[in-house]
């Protein structure tokens, strides 16, 4: 199962793994080529559902049970059903996910199942107080949950102030300060924030920001994990095209820079998680190898490194 899609007869992209009662369960966009155009919003990944792939053994066969949520049954959202992510509490499971409204901005959503393999049901409205792209949970060791948001361009962060949606592109400048993902704890229920979203610093070892010209800056899918103590953002930087990882004793930030987790792969975009299985970390990404297209990609896994400075490596097959 290392050393190849995860399925292969279905596009999915945009992994998020979680183990729950020691399966793997991998939360998936599922790519389609449905004749949208491409333009510099990423208007053809165009998907419209979600799948669940289930491994119980990383040598074995995965278990596609998608689509589990389709965007028609998503009463508020219009298209483009970009990177998810999930949490349990208790015997619920939740589906986070990103969507474009019906004037186009992107908002997130969530819907519940009593199985993580689905079908969920959405809630009627998206999340007040916060939009972009690419939802990644946190549930932390003392169990409060958090809530990552932010994606560049056609992920629209650069069009939010705050919780309010500005619908202008507002940019740094090459030498300032980058734009980070935002984090608000949610509430007890998951179906709301607990407190407004607040930015994430990313820095240099020495405490200085990214700028938003530098190449290992962030430009979308935050992922958050705690590790011996320690939260990793994984992250992808966008027009460098790989996967970066940084480290930080809290969940709000700031966090260091710590390098490089993958090189790029096939095609335009990169995004990832990593999730413990049997004691090992594995990593979790998607690549344009088998198509060719870069809104065409298949979901792959590859042993990752922890080292004691920080760094993650993942070592793809």
């Amino acid at each position: 199962m290392l050393d190849g899609p995860l399925v292969a007869d279905v596009w999915t992209a945009d992994p998020s793994g979680h183990v729950w009662d020691d399966v793997l369960y991998v939360f998936t966009s599922h790519d389609e080529d449905t004749g949208a155009s491409d333009d510099d919003d990423g208007g053809h990944y165009d998907m419209r559902d979600y799948h669940v792939i289930e491994l119980r053994d990383l040598g074995g066969p995965a278990l596609d049970h998608g689509p589990v949520l389709h965007v028609d049954d998503v009463p508020w959202a219009s298209r483009q059903m970009w990177a998810p992510d999930a949490a349990r509490r208790g015997d619920t499971y939740y589906l986070v996910f990103p969507a474009r409204d019906h004037e186009g901005v992107f908002r997130i959503g969530v819907a519940t199942s009593s199985s993580p393999t689905g079908p969920y049901v959405a809630e009627p409205e998206p999340l007040a107080g916060v939009g972009s792209i690419d939802p990644a949970v946190l549930a932390d060791h003392d169990g409060s949950v958090y809530l990552y948001v932010g994606g560049l361009q056609g992920g629209q962060l650069q069009r939010w102030d705050g919780d309010t949606y500005t619908g202008v592109d507002a940019y740094p400048a090459p030498d300032a300060p980058a734009l980070g993902p935002r984090v608000a704890r949610l509430t007890d229920d998951l179906l709301a924030l607990a407190e407004p979203t607040r930015e994430v610093a990313i820095t240099d070892e020495a405490g200085v920001p990214l700028t938003q010209g530098d190449p290992r800056r962030f430009f979308e899918g935050p992922w958050v994990s705690r590790i011996d103590g320690v939260y990793h953002l994984l992250y992808s930087t966008g027009s460098s095209h790989t996967l970066a990882n940084a480290t930080s004793d809290s969940p709000y930030g700031p966090f260091t820079y710590r390098g490089t987790v993958l090189e790029p792969v096939a095609g335009w975009t990169t995004h990832g998680s990593f999730a413990q299985v049997d004691g090992r970390w594995y990593l979790l990404y998607h690549d344009a190898q088998v198509s060719g297209r870069d809104h065409l990609r298949n979901v792959r896994i590859a042993p990752l490194a922890v080292h004691a400075d920080g760094r993650l490596t993942a070592d793809p097959r």
